[in-house]
Protein backbone atom coordinates (compact mmCIF):
# COMPACT_ATOMS: atom_id res chain seq x y z
CA UNK A 1 0.00 0.00 0.00
CA UNK A 2 2.81 2.10 1.19
CA UNK A 3 4.54 1.78 -2.18
CA UNK A 4 1.22 2.54 -4.48
CA UNK A 5 1.56 6.07 -2.57
CA UNK A 6 5.05 6.72 -3.10
CA UNK A 7 4.35 5.73 -6.85
CA UNK A 8 1.07 7.93 -6.71
CA UNK A 9 3.13 11.03 -5.40
CA UNK A 10 5.86 10.18 -7.99
CA UNK A 11 3.26 10.75 -11.23
CA UNK A 12 1.82 13.98 -9.19
CA UNK A 13 5.65 15.64 -8.77
CA UNK A 14 6.33 14.29 -12.46
CA UNK A 15 2.75 16.26 -13.43
CA UNK A 16 3.71 19.54 -12.04
CA UNK A 17 7.30 19.04 -13.75
CA UNK A 18 5.74 18.27 -17.16
CA UNK A 19 3.69 21.51 -16.66
CA UNK A 20 6.02 23.77 -16.41
CA UNK A 21 7.43 22.51 -19.95
CA UNK A 22 4.25 23.55 -21.91
CA UNK A 23 3.92 20.91 -24.38
CA UNK A 24 1.20 21.14 -26.75
CA UNK A 25 -0.85 17.40 -28.25
CA UNK A 26 0.07 16.12 -31.47
CA UNK A 27 -0.73 13.18 -33.44
CA UNK A 28 -0.04 10.32 -31.68
CA UNK A 29 0.29 8.81 -35.36
CA UNK A 30 3.13 11.28 -35.81
CA UNK A 31 6.80 9.82 -37.63
CA UNK A 32 8.88 10.97 -34.88
CA UNK A 33 6.30 10.54 -31.95
CA UNK A 34 5.78 7.24 -33.17
CA UNK A 35 9.24 5.98 -33.73
CA UNK A 36 10.47 7.71 -29.88
CA UNK A 37 7.06 5.24 -28.48
CA UNK A 38 8.97 2.60 -29.93
CA UNK A 39 12.44 3.40 -28.44
CA UNK A 40 10.81 3.72 -24.96
CA UNK A 41 8.90 0.32 -24.72
CA UNK A 42 11.68 -0.62 -26.04
CA UNK A 43 14.25 0.90 -23.51
CA UNK A 44 11.22 0.06 -20.50
CA UNK A 45 11.40 -3.59 -21.94
CA UNK A 46 15.08 -3.56 -21.46
CA UNK A 47 15.08 -2.19 -17.98
CA UNK A 48 13.00 -4.61 -16.89
CA UNK A 49 14.33 -7.90 -14.93
CA UNK A 50 10.75 -9.56 -16.32
CA UNK A 51 11.65 -12.15 -18.66
CA UNK A 52 8.57 -11.59 -20.87
CA UNK A 53 7.82 -7.98 -22.84
CA UNK A 54 5.41 -5.51 -22.49
CA UNK A 55 3.73 -3.94 -25.54
CA UNK A 56 1.65 -0.77 -25.89
CA UNK A 57 -1.95 -0.79 -25.23
CA UNK A 58 -2.82 2.90 -25.01
CA UNK A 59 -1.45 5.95 -26.03
CA UNK A 60 -2.98 8.55 -23.33
CA UNK A 61 -1.08 11.38 -24.24
CA UNK A 62 0.93 12.48 -27.05
CA UNK A 63 2.35 15.58 -26.78
CA UNK A 64 5.72 17.71 -27.56
CA UNK A 65 7.09 20.63 -26.40
CA UNK A 66 6.81 23.64 -29.48
CA UNK A 67 10.19 24.34 -31.27
CA UNK A 68 11.93 21.37 -30.13
CA UNK A 69 11.64 17.43 -30.65
CA UNK A 70 10.91 16.71 -26.95
CA UNK A 71 7.66 13.99 -26.56
CA UNK A 72 5.93 13.71 -23.27
CA UNK A 73 4.42 9.96 -24.16
CA UNK A 74 1.92 8.94 -21.52
CA UNK A 75 0.96 5.03 -22.43
CA UNK A 76 -0.72 1.95 -20.75
CA UNK A 77 1.80 -1.23 -21.50
CA UNK A 78 0.76 -5.05 -20.96
CA UNK A 79 2.48 -7.84 -20.40
CA UNK A 80 2.91 -10.51 -23.16
CA UNK A 81 3.09 -14.42 -23.57
CA UNK A 82 6.48 -13.58 -25.80
CA UNK A 83 9.86 -13.04 -24.19
CA UNK A 84 11.56 -9.33 -24.23
CA UNK A 85 13.82 -10.32 -27.19
CA UNK A 86 11.52 -11.46 -29.47
CA UNK A 87 10.82 -9.95 -32.95
CA UNK A 88 7.50 -8.98 -33.35
CA UNK A 89 5.98 -8.26 -29.71
CA UNK A 90 3.50 -6.34 -31.18
CA UNK A 91 1.50 -9.18 -32.21
CA UNK A 92 2.24 -10.99 -29.62
CA UNK A 93 -1.24 -12.00 -27.19
CA UNK A 94 -1.02 -10.70 -23.73
CA UNK A 95 -1.05 -12.68 -20.65
CA UNK A 96 -4.37 -14.19 -19.04
CA UNK A 97 -4.59 -14.76 -15.21
CA UNK A 98 -2.27 -14.25 -12.40
CA UNK A 99 -0.02 -13.25 -13.96
CA UNK A 100 -1.38 -10.04 -15.36
CA UNK A 101 0.35 -7.37 -15.65
CA UNK A 102 -0.82 -3.50 -16.96
CA UNK A 103 1.55 -0.60 -16.49
CA UNK A 104 1.41 3.13 -17.01
CA UNK A 105 3.72 4.90 -17.51
CA UNK A 106 4.55 8.56 -18.11
CA UNK A 107 8.05 9.74 -20.10
CA UNK A 108 9.52 12.70 -21.31
CA UNK A 109 11.88 12.05 -24.13
CA UNK A 110 14.40 14.11 -26.34
CA UNK A 111 14.18 12.31 -29.64
CA UNK A 112 17.00 12.66 -32.41
CA UNK A 113 15.88 10.46 -34.83
CA UNK A 114 18.18 11.95 -37.94
CA UNK A 115 21.06 10.57 -35.70
CA UNK A 116 18.96 8.21 -33.93
CA UNK A 117 19.95 9.15 -30.62
CA UNK A 118 17.63 9.58 -27.92
CA UNK A 119 17.86 11.02 -23.98
CA UNK A 120 14.76 9.93 -21.61
CA UNK A 121 14.95 13.11 -19.62
CA UNK A 122 12.47 11.66 -17.25
CA UNK A 123 10.26 9.17 -17.20
CA UNK A 124 7.78 7.79 -14.06
CA UNK A 125 6.16 4.16 -14.55
CA UNK A 126 3.34 2.76 -12.08
CA UNK A 127 1.48 -0.70 -12.00
CA UNK A 128 -2.10 -0.45 -12.44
Amino acid sequence: MLQKVFQLVGLIVLGIHVCSYQFNNIDKHMKYFAISVEYVVHKFNEDQDDEFAYKVLQVWRSQHQRWTWIFLIDLELGRTICKKYEEDIDSCPLQHGPGVKKVRCIYIVESLIWITQFKVMNSTCIQT
